[in-house]
């Protein structure tokens, strides 16, 4: 039987090795896994860690000789596809993955890492919503807890630092951003920090009000990943592209904007409908897909910190 013709590499991959090249960085192999990780893509964005996409949320990995990490893990049914991505990087198996939170399409293939012997690194709320399970107001049913192996092995409250390969890796806890678990993950050598969801370059902000996230929380989040940066740090985030500081201060100047607006409105009872119809919305120099859907995740969340509005209220 004649052998199978070899599968032509797409344009997209030479412009991938083209880049790669033109950066001295190392091109991820991909095109080894064939079929396994369609849909799959690599971007280096340092030597030793590469962006993969496609599956989900983004997936941050560190490739050292020693050993990979991964941060976060996409989507449970894109699991084997980004599995078979990761294999392809060049270096070791993967040793560790850390969750930036728990929401399903940042923990898809933990337990498929956890089995195969990854310890799994994340918030202690992360942990607890893993292993037990949370009720999902808008689909009005409770998310099941995950398999043992799926759930995080080491876990913190404010503060963690690990290596992988003889790279330090830091997290640190994002107070009530996105979730009640969020976490950055910053890799100091490469002067990169993996952050969640807590940064949205193009989606709407999304602030699980019901799982603990709120506009305070976010404002000063940002805030904190601003401290710790520089102009030349670059940021993570889960879904849309690598980003510098302007962005995130961009985005933490136009919520502390949003929250000055909201914060008497909500106090004298307006409802997300009267704050949408008044504008509240405009001049803030970006558009929204859904603006009553943001506005209405973002009173829920207020109303969840009432006692923090102002000091006189009933």
């Amino acid at each position: 039987m004649a052998a199978a013709a070899p599968r032509p590499t797409s344009r997209r991959a030479l412009l991938r090795a083209a880049a790669c090249g033109a950066a001295g960085l190392a091109l991820p192999r991909l095109a080894t896994v064939g079929f396994a990780a369609e849909g799959i893509a690599a971007m280096p964005i340092a030597p030793d860690l590469t962006l993969l996409t496609g599956a989900g949320g983004n997936v941050l990995v560190l490739a050292t000789a020693a050993g990979k990490a991964l941060i976060d893990s996409g989507a449970a049914d894109r699991a084997d596809d980004l599995l078979a991505a990761v294999d392809a990087l060049p270096g070791g198996p993967v040793e560790a993955l850390l969750n930036t939170h728990w929401h399903l399409e940042q923990v898809g293939g933990n337990e498929a890492l956890g089995r195969a012997g990854a310890r799994i690194v994340a918030h202690e709320k992360t942990r607890i919503r893993l292993r037990t399970g949370y009720y999902r107001p808008e689909q009005d049913r409770y998310e099941q807890p995950l398999p043992a192996a799926a759930v995080p092995t080491e876990s913190f409250h404010t503060t963690h630092e690990t290596t992988v390969g003889g790279r330090r890796i830091e997290c640190g806890y994002l107070l009530e951003a996105h979730t009640d678990g969020d976490i950055f993950v910053a890799f100091p050598h490469a002067n990169v920090i993996a952050v969640g969801d807590v940064v949205s370059p193009v989606r709407d902000p999304v602030l699980d009000w019901f799982g603990g996230g709120w506009l305070g929380g976010r404002v000063d989040s940002l805030a904190l990943l601003l401290a710790r940066s520089d102009a030349e740090t670059r940021f993570v985030p889960s879904y849309g592209p690598v980003v510098g500081r302007a962005e995130v201060q961009a985005e933490h100047d136009l919520l502390l904007e949003l929250f000055e607006r909201m914060v008497e409105r909500v106090r004298l009872g307006e409802s997300a409908e009267d704050m949408l119809a008044a504008g509240i919305l405009d001049g803030l120099g970006r558009s929204f897909d859904d603006p009553a859907a943001l506005l209405y995740a973002l009173h829920k969340g207020f109303w969840a910190h009432h006692n923090k509005l102002t000091h006189d209220i009933v």
